[in-house]
């Protein structure tokens, strides 16, 4: 089934030049935002997929793996390597679950839990180094949030 954007043909040809592309423009704006992030993390040892999942945690502690992915939209194979560092760091425990042992439960150490102190800095700083407005980010935020809907759906 074609959805409608599918079937919407461009009234001109595409530019082709390396600048005029939407997927450079995020990739190079995402390659700058993990900059500043491995900056802001690096004394609290996490790298961001890492940050990630902390303030997912953060927000609710004890959720599964297929939780936790639904949330940053990435596999059980991304995340797993990613939860055992987090483990290993001490900021994380993982066990089955007892009703279901094809799940696995996800809780924050007492480590972890105290980290949300050392991190609540961070998206301070992160918007201060944007050199934007709270409409502005609000704004693009809303549109690359559209964004991802409309490309999920053209999946």
């Amino acid at each position: 089934m074609k959805t409608a954007a599918a079937t919407r043909k461009p009234k001109a040809a595409a530019p082709q030049t390396l600048d005029a592309q939407l997927c450079f423009a995020l990739y190079s704006t995402g390659l700058a935002l993990n900059k500043v992030y491995r900056k802001l993390l690096a004394p609290l040892g996490l790298t961001y997929p890492q940050y990630l999942v902390m303030l997912v945690l953060w927000e609710r502690d004890q959720v599964t793996v297929s939780e936790i992915g639904e949330r940053l939209f990435l596999d059980s194979a991304t995340l797993t390597p990613l939860l055992k560092r987090l483990e290993a760091s001490g900021l994380i425990t993982r066990t089955r679950a007892k009703d279901d042992e094809r799940q696995v439960i996800i809780a924050l150490t007492p480590e972890g839990r105290a980290q949300k102190a050392e991190a609540r800095a961070v998206p301070m700083e992160l918007f201060c180094a944007t050199e934007c407005t709270v409409d502005e980010l609000g704004a693009m935020k809303q549109q690359l949030e559209s964004l991802r809907t409309s490309l999920a759906r053209n999946t």
